[in-house]
């Protein structure tokens, strides 16, 4: 991949804000941490708490309680980190989209973006199935609280927090002095709120140039991180083909029903895995491979 330069897949995902099957949060136009609604039960859902604890084990009752019908499948950390892209150039971040993983070897990775959505269901989510999550986060939205994306990364699943800049502009409109303020500012924010200065990056909409790079690499980040499949309300957006390949990045949001015409993060959430198990993968945590 050049810099600046996106799969024609990717790039399509990018300037339609991620998929246009959803008026996207990248736009900001809501009110950063309104109040959900209640959340919508996936149709696979039982009734109630109870129920599904009469269903089965305790150990069942995390996944059948979020409207999964099996356990899911976590991978584990790889023996040895596979071999990642050579940087653009001299002074500059790897950037990714897949993970070059063996063909055979069906693993997934969660990222999910901005931060302005809160659901307090979705921490009982995240915390009972203990998904790993790469979360990038931009700061006009995510810092009116802060300790709700402390509470992910503290909850016993390896989740961690990176850079998403400061107010989420398209990176390739600014000069090389804007994007450095708002990587490197950003960078300068989550190290006072979480105690240490991310190493990821991903450029809002996907959109980044030599600059974006360069900037990137000043600010102390190693590796930027963009997407293959884009998850909207009910299903995967592809950059390529209509299903999910070894080693794909999946892109998901912090979304609220303003956002996601009605359904939950709750409801997205549950979609997104039950068709990473339709489909026989695993999900591993991001920063094991990189």
């Amino acid at each position: 991949m050049m810099a600046g330069t996106l799969t024609a897949g990717a790039l399509a995902l990018s300037l339609s804000g991620c998929g246009n099957s959803v008026d996207p949060i990248e736009r900001l136009g809501r009110k950063a941490g309104q109040t959900p609604g209640a959340p919508s039960a996936s149709p696979s859902a039982p009734a109630s708490a109870a129920a599904s604890a009469q269903a089965g084990t305790p150990g069942d009752e995390a996944y059948r309680k979020w409207g999964l019908t099996a356990p899911l499948q976590y991978a584990p950390k790889p023996a040895q980190k596979p071999q990642l892209p050579k940087p653009a150039g001299p002074g500059k971040p790897v950037v990714v989209d897949r993970i070059p993983v063996a063909p055979n070897d069906k693993v997934v990775f969660l990222t999910f973006d901005d931060g302005a959505e809160k659901d307090p269901e979705f921490l009982k989510m995240a915390a009972d199935l203990k998904l790993p999550i790469s979360m990038f986060l931009t700061d006009n939205v995510a810092s009116s609280d802060y300790g709700y994306f402390e509470k992910i990364r503290d909850n016993g699943s390896n989740s961690t927090v990176n850079n998403h800049t400061l107010t989420h502009p398209n990176m390739r409109t600014l000069a090389f002095a804007a994007q450095k303020k708002e990587i490197c500012g950003q960078q300068e924010r989550l190290e006072k709120r979480f105690g240490k200065r991310p190493v990821l990056f991903r450029p809002p909409f996907g959109n980044y140039n030599d600059d974006t790079l360069k900037a990137a690499s000043e600010c102390g980040i190693s590796t930027v991180v963009l997407w293959r499949a884009s998850m909207q309300i009910n299903d995967f957006q592809y950059a390529e083909g209509s299903a999910l390949k070894p080693g794909d990045i999946i892109l998901a949001h912090f979304r609220g029903p303003s956002e996601l015409k009605g359904a939950t993060e709750i409801h997205m959430t549950t979609r997104m895995l039950q068709h990473i198990q339709e489909q026989g993968y695993k999900i591993a945590r991001l920063e094991d491979y990189l």
